[in-house]
C-alpha cells in the first residue's frame, strides 16, 4: 500500500466522486481507477460502490479512509516537526550563565525566544564562570555568557564581549551604614562581607578593590555562589552582600517590597567582561543558534543603549 493510496482513499471519503478525488490529489481520472482497482485487488474486496453519480464506500472503504486520515494527519505533524526543528523552532537548549548576566541577558531574552521559537526547551544552569566553561567543554551546554575562563584554551572557545559585570551592595533596610554619607571602602570594612565563592570574577574583584585601595580586608568574610542565599543573610544580619547589578536593582530599588536596599557607595565594584562564549570546533543546533542569536542582539542592543 502506498501514500498515494491513502490520500485517494481519504479524499474519495470526503467528495464522494472519483473525479474530484483524483483532482484533489493532483492525478487523472483514469490514473484514479486504476488505483482504486489495485487496492481493491490489494485487499481483496471491493472499496466502494459505483452509483449513477459518483460512490459510495464500502464499510471496508470507511475504515481504510478512517485509517488513511491517522497516518496522513502523523505524517503532517512529522514533516512540521522537522521543519520547526530544521528552522530552530523545537529543540532543547541548554545555556549556562554568571549571575549577573542571567539577570541582564538571559532573563529579558526569554520572551522573545518563546515569540520567536515557542517549540524550545531551555534549560539556563547558573554558575561561576570557570565553572560553566568546564561544562561548555564537556558539551553539557550548548553555550555560555560569563566572564572569559582564564586557566583555559582561548583557542578552544568563540567569545562575542557582550558587558561588564558591575556590582552593588545590597544591605537590610535600616542597616547603620544607610541614611549617611555614601559608604567608603573603610567604612564597609568593618563588616561582614558575603560573596561568590573564591576564584570567581566578582569575588576577585573585591580582592582587587581592598589591595588598590591599601585597605584591609574585611575580616569576617562568608563564600556562597547563591546570590539567594547571599540576599537571605545580608537581609537578616548587617552583613554586606555585593551582587550583579541587575539583582541589586530588582530586590533593592527605592520602593520595591522586601527587606533589602542598595548602599550608596563611594566605591564601585567592577568585574571582567563577559561574554557569548560557545566551543570553536562544535556547530550548534539549530534550536541552540536561534536561542543564542536571540541573547546576542539582546546583549548587542542593551551595550547600545549605554553607550
Amino acid at each position: 500500500m502506498k501514500l498515494t493510496h491513502l490520500r485517494l482513499v481519504a479524499a474519495l471519503a470526503d467528495t464522494g466522486m472519483v473525479s474530484a478525488a483524483a483532482k484533489a490529489v493532483g492525478m487523472t481520472q483514469p490514473a484514479a481507477s486504476r488505483q482504486i482497482a489495485e487496492l481493491e485487488s490489494l485487499l481483496e474486496a471491493p472499496l466502494c460502490d459505483r452509483l449513477s453519480r459518483g460512490v459510495r464506500l464500502t464499510p471496508l472503504g470507511h475504515a481504510l479512509a478512517r485509517h488513511a486520515r491517522s497516518v496522513l494527519l502523523h505524517l503532517a505533524q512529522a514533516e512540521r516537526e522537522f521543519a520547526d526543528l530544521r528552522a530552530g523552532r523545537r529543540g532543547a537548549v541548554a545555556i549556562g550563565a554568571a549571575a549577573g548576566p542571567a539577570m541582564e541577558i538571559a532573563a529579558p531574552a526569554i520572551a522573545r525566544v518563546r515569540a520567536a521559537a515557542p517549540g524550545v526547551k531551555v534549560d539556563i544552569h547558573i554558575d561561576v564562570s570557570d565553572a560553566l566553561a568546564r561544562e561548555l567543554l564537556a558539551s553539557k551546554l550548548d553555550f555560555i555568557i560569563a566572564c572569559a575562563p582564564e586557566d583555559l584554551d582561548p583557542q578552544a572557545f568563540e567569545s562575542l564581549a557582550v558587558g561588564v559585570e558591575e556590582a552593588r551592595i545590597l544591605v537590610r533596610r535600616g542597616h547603620p551604614l544607610l541614611g549617611r554619607a555614601p559608604a567608603t571602602l573603610v567604612d564597609a570594612s568593618a563588616y561582614e562581607w558575603v560573596t561568590p565563592a573564591r576564584g570567581a570574577p566578582l569575588n576577585r574583584a573585591v580582592d582587587a578593590l581592598f589591595q588598590g585601595a591599601n585597605v584591609p580586608a574585611p575580616d569576617r568574610c562568608l563564600t556562597t555562589n547563591s546570590t539567594f542565599l547571599a540576599m537571605m543573610l545580608a537581609a537578616s544580619s548587617d552583613a554586606l552582600a555585593p551582587v550583579a547589578g541587575a539583582a541589586a536593582h530588582f530586590v533593592g530599588r527605592d520602593g520595591a517590597p522586601g527587606k533589602l536596599a542598595i548602599l550608596p557607595t563611594a566605591f564601585s565594584i567592577v568585574a571582567q567582561p563577559y561574554s557569548l562564549i560557545a566551543t570553536r570546533h562544535r556547530a550548534l543546533s539549530p534550536a541552540a543558534q536561534t536561542v543564542y542569536d536571540i541573547m546576542r542582539d539582546q546583549a548587542l542592543a542593551r551595550v547600545a543603549r549605554k553607550s
